[in-house]
C-alpha cells in the first residue's frame, strides 16, 4: 500500500507504518495543489492536518485513494461526502488530544484563580509584590462541566481531585457515567444558578452556539468564574464583556474564540481586561497530543490493511458483505424504528435493547444492532456516527446495549423490537416488520398499530372521547396542514387512545402546543424522519 504524507506528523506515528512492510510511505511536504493533484493517483492513503484541502479535485485525480488519514479531530479541510461517493473512507483522530485539553483547562483555571499571568509579568519587570496578586482556592468550591464526554469527563475527576463539588450537565450522557464520575448530574440552569465555577466541554453546533449569553449570565451567582477550552462561539462574547465590566463574573479564562485570529473590536476589547486569562487555542498543542493523534491514524491504516474494524471512520465503513446481504433487507426497517423511537425520548438515555424474533433470529443480527445503534446516536451527538463507531461511542456515552433473540414467531414471521430505557426504568417501545419490503410500526409502547412511516409524523395520547377526531382534523385544517392518514389504537372505550398521523407538512411548535392544549394530551410529540421521504408526489 502506498501512503503519501502532505502535513508535518508525529514520527513516532509514522514509524508503526514505516515498520510493516506492506507499506511503502512517501513524505512529500509542502506541495502545491498542482503537484499534489498530479502525484496523487499513484496512492492509496493520504495522511494530512490542516494544511491539506482534500476536496473534490483531490478525490478525483486519486482514482486508487483507498482512505483519507485526518491526524487530527477537525475534518474541515476534507469534503467527506464527495469523499464517501468515491467510496474513499475518511478517519481521524478525536481523541488523541483530548487529556491535552483537558490539562488545558485545568491550567486556564488555576492561572486565573492564582493570578500567575500577573505575577509572572509583575516579577520580570523587576517588581516584589504579593498582595496585589492573592488568589482563590478549589478547595469547597462548586464547579460545573458543562459536556461530560471524553475531555469534560476528565476535568471532572481532576476538579473531583482538587476538592470540588463537581455538578455536570450533558443530555447525551447516561446517568451511570455521571455516578461513575462521582458528579451530580444536573439540568443547565442548575449550572447556572449554583456554581462557582463553570467549565465548557461542548462542540459548537446549532444547538450550543451562542449558548450562553445575557440570560444565563444574569442567572449565575456573582463572582462567577468561567472557563472556555472548548470551542469559540459557545459563549457570547459581547454578553461576556459587559458581564466582566460589571463585576458580574468575578473572572474568566479562554482558550477559544469566534473569530481566530481575533478582528472585531469586541473581541479586542474583551481579550484586554484585566480579569481575562487568555491563549491563542492551544488546547490540543502538546507534544504528546501530536505524537497520539499520528500514532492512532497509522494504527487504523494498519487495520485496514488486516481488515480490522476501524474505531474512527466518520464515514463510510468497510464491512462483510455476505453478513450484509444477510441482513439488507431488514437494515432500512431497523433504521425507520430507531429514528422514530430516538424521537420518543427527551431525557438521557441509560440502556437500549434490540430484540428479535421470528425467522430473523437465526441469523447474526449483530449488524443491525450496531446499524440501529448509529441511527439512535447520530441524533444525539456531534460526531458522525456509523456502523464501525457506534458501539464505542454508546460505551463512552455510559449507555448499555443488549439484544435479545427468539426464534418463535408470533403474529408476524419477522419482528424488531427496539426498547429504550431511559433515567428512571421508562421506556419507549418500537415494534416492526416488513411488508411486501417495506417498513411497518405494528405496536408502539402496548398498543397494536399498523402504519408505514412517513416524513412527517405527529403522535397524540389523550383519554378517548366524542368529537376528538374532528377537533384534531379542524385544528390541523385551519392552519394548512394536510393530514395524509391516521392510525388509532386504545385499549378499551372511552380510555386512553394514541393516534399517530401522517403529515404533509412539518408541524410547527406553536401548533403542537395548541394541539395538546385543546385535546388535553397527555404526550404529544411531533417527528420529522430523516430515514422517510414523502412517496405520495404532495411535496414534490
Amino acid at each position: 500500500m502506498k501512503v503519501i504524507v502532505t502535513d508535518e506528523v508525529a514520527q513516532e506515528g509514522l514509524e508503526l507504518l514505516k515498520k510493516d512492510p506492506r507499506v511503502e510511505l512517501d513524505i512529500r511536504l509542502g506541495l502545491k495543489k498542482e503537484e499534489l493533484l498530479a502525484l496523487i493517483g499513484d496512492y492509496e492513503v493520504i495522511i494530512t492536518r490542516s494544511g491539506t484541502t482534500v476536496d473534490k479535485d483531490l478525490l478525483d485525480a486519486g482514482r486508487n485513494l483507498k482512505m483519507v488519514a485526518r491526524a487530527g479531530v477537525g475534518i474541515d479541510n476534507v469534503d467527506v461526502d464527495y469523499a464517501s461517493s468515491k467510496g474513499v473512507i475518511v478517519v481521524n483522530a478525536p481523541f488523541g488530544n483530548t487529556n491535552s485539553a483537558a490539562e488545558h483547562a485545568m491550567a486556564l483555571l488555576l492561572a486565573f484563580c492564582r493570578n500567575i499571568t500577573k505575577a509572572n509579568a509583575s516579577l520580570k519587570n523587576g517588581e516584589w509584590k504579593r498582595a496585589p496578586f492573592t488568589g482563590v482556592e478549589l478547595k469547597g468550591k462548586t464547579a460545573g462541566v458543562i459536556g461530560l464526554g471524553k475531555v469534560g469527563g476528565r476535568v471532572a475527576t481532576r476538579l473531583k481531585a482538587f476538592e470540588c463539588e463537581v455538578f455536570a450537565c450533558d443530555p447525551y450522557i447516561a446517568a451511570k457515567r455521571a455516578h461513575d464520575l462521582g458528579v451530580k448530574l444536573v439540568s443547565h440552569d442548575e449550572i447556572y444558578k449554583n456554581c462557582d465555577i463553570i467549565t465548557l466541554h461542548t462542540p459548537l453546533n446549532d444547538e450550543t452556539r451562542n449558548m450562553i449569553g445575557e440570560r444565563e449570565l444574569s442567572m449565575m451567582k456573582h463572582g462567577v468564574i468561567l472557563i472556555n477550552a472548548a470551542r469559540g462561539g459557545i459563549i457570547t462574547e459581547g454578553a461576556l464583556l459587559n458581564a466582566l465590566k460589571s463585576g458580574k463574573v468575578y473572572g474568566a479564562a479562554m482558550d477559544v474564540w469566534s473569530e481566530e485570529p481575533p478582528k472585531s473590536e469586541v473581541l479586542k476589547e474583551l481579550i484586554s481586561q484585566e480579569r481575562l486569562v487568555v491563549t491563542p487555542h492551544l488546547g490540543a498543542n502538546t507534544f504528546e497530543a501530536q505524537i497520539n493523534v499520528a500514532v492512532d491514524v497509522s494504527k487504523e491504516i494498519l487495520n485496514y490493511l488486516d481488515e480490522q474494524p476501524l474505531e474512527n471512520a466518520v464515514n463510510i465503513p468497510r464491512f462483510d458483505m455476505a453478513l450484509m446481504d444477510q441482513m439488507r433487507p431488514f437494515l432500512n426497517l431497523m433504521s425507520v424504528l430507531s429514528d422514530f423511537g430516538i424521537q420518543l425520548v427527551d431525557t438521557n438515555i441509560a440502556k437500549v435493547i434490540f430484540s428479535y424474533s421470528g425467522n430473523i433470529a437465526h441469523y447474526d443480527c449483530s449488524p443491525l444492532s450496531v446499524c440501529g445503534l448509529s441511527a439512535l446516536l447520530n441524533r444525539r451527538v456531534d460526531q458522525d456516527v456509523n456502523l464501525v463507531n457506534a458501539s464505542l461511542v454508546a460505551e463512552q456515552m455510559g449507555i448499555v446495549v443488549e439484544e435479545t433473540k427468539s426464534t418463535q414467531a408470533g403474529a408476524f414471521s419477522n419482528l424488531i423490537t427496539l426498547i429504550v430505557e431511559v433515567e428512571g426504568g421508562k421506556r419507549r417501545t418500537v415494534s416492526g416488520t416488513l411488508f411486501e419490503g417495506a417498513p411497518r410500526i405494528v405496536r408502539l409502547r402496548d398498543y397494536s398499530m399498523d402504519f408505514a412511516p412517513d416524513e412527517h409524523m405527529l403522535l397524540l395520547n389523550y383519554t378517548d372521547r366524542p368529537g376528538m377526531i374532528g377537533q384534531i382534523g379542524t385544528i390541523m385544517g385551519t392552519h394548512g396542514i394536510n393530514i395524509a392518514s391516521m392510525n388509532l389504537g386504545r385499549r378499551e372505550k372511552k380510555g386512553e387512545a394514541m393516534v399517530i398521523l401522517s403529515l404533509d407538512s412539518a408541524v410547527p411548535p406553536e401548533v403542537v402546543e395548541e394541539m395538546k392544549t385543546a385535546i388535553d394530551a397527555t404526550y404529544i410529540r411531533a417527528i420529522h424522519m430523516r430515514t422517510v421521504k414523502c412517496n405520495r408526489g404532495c411535496c414534490a
